[in-house]
């Protein structure tokens, strides 16, 4: 048995059965192994707390529980949302609410840190953005670039924002035009956490980088092994790449080798990149954001 494996059985017959439980991860760290050790070693349901697990027609890319795995343990939130309909944090709260007070303990596992920071911290409930207003601000991001955008908000928003991220400063921008209204007075009228982390066991997974570089390369090896090409290939007719499921890693490298612009082979390793790419900025929003988690630290086996 290996050190991750050992350290998951280990971890499991720590978890009391009433007790709902919280895993965070960076992709590949084994997030979804420990989550099933739990439910067989004291009951409970899986509920998947990926952005991007989500839909239904990415399984094999998106590294959803297998058949076999779902036989093992009852799962919930996983491939029921069509790959071109939008789906938002709000949109997994409202899903996930019913849950937490169902007859069976959660085991909330999943790899999108806003849905867990929402989950145990509160979401504030900001109106959507109209397209039309979303339009406005990249084009005047675009002419005038991030002063523009900046110029508009108010000096409590400015003071807590990241001011050199575009992403950030125009996600503010918007709530602002769009409600008249401050992001940090949103902010400051969140709702209480519908779990928050008192109320739960909260592992944070925290794999070194090198060793998760490499069960990266391996899982994908695997996917391919598993029919990716073919799930590709299923998708390849109804292909939008602004639909919401399109930002599943592989999906673009394999529709655009399907398509004849790249090999099997660089499809491979740009899919790999991509990955490695994202584990390593999702290890340091968790580090950042999580340090109240218990963190389980995953290195290599030797």
């Amino acid at each position: 048995m290996s050190n991750a494996q050992e350290t998951i059985t280990e971890l499991a017959r720590q978890v009391q059965d009433d007790q709902p439980v919280l895993i965070a991860g960076a992709t590949a760290s084994g997030k979804s192994a420990l989550a099933l050790a739990i439910a067989e070693a004291s009951g409970g349901v899986i509920v998947n707390a990926d952005a991007l697990q989500v839909f239904e027609n990415w399984r094999v890319v998106t590294a959803r529980p297998s058949a076999d795995d779902e036989a093992r343990a009852p799962h919930l939130l996983y491939g029921h949302i069509p790959g071109d309909q939008d789906y938002s944090v709000g949109h997994w709260l409202r899903d996930v609410a019913p849950i937490l007070t169902g007859p069976q303990r959660p085991i909330i596992v999943g790899g999108t840190g806003l849905n867990l920071t929402a989950l145990t911290e509160g979401l504030a409930d900001i109106p959507l953005t109209p397209p039309a207003i979303r339009k406005e601000g990249e084009a005047r991001l675009s002419e005038a670039g991030l002063p523009a955008l900046l110029a508009d908000l108010d000096p409590d928003t400015l003071a807590r924002i990241d001011k050199r991220n575009p992403a950030r400063v125009a996600r503010a921008w918007e709530v602002q035009r769009t409600t008249g209204r401050g992001l940090a007075s949103w902010q400051d009228d969140t709702p209480p956490p519908l779990l928050p982390l008192s109320a739960a066991r909260a592992f944070h997974l925290d794999a070194e980088r090198d060793w998760l570089r490499d069960r990266i390369e391996r899982r994908f090896d695997i996917m391919l092994q598993d029919g990716a090409l073919d799930e590709a290939q299923r998708n390849l007719a109804t292909w939008d790449p602004k639909a919401p499921s399109s930002k599943a890693i592989g999906a673009p490298e394999l529709i655009a080798h399907l398509k004849g612009e790249i090999t099997l082979e660089d499809a491979r390793e740009a899919a790999i990149i991509a990955s490695q790419q994202y584990a390593k900025r999702q290890r340091t929003w968790f580090r950042k954001r999580m340090r109240n988690w218990q963190v389980i630290p995953l290195g290599s086996d030797h």
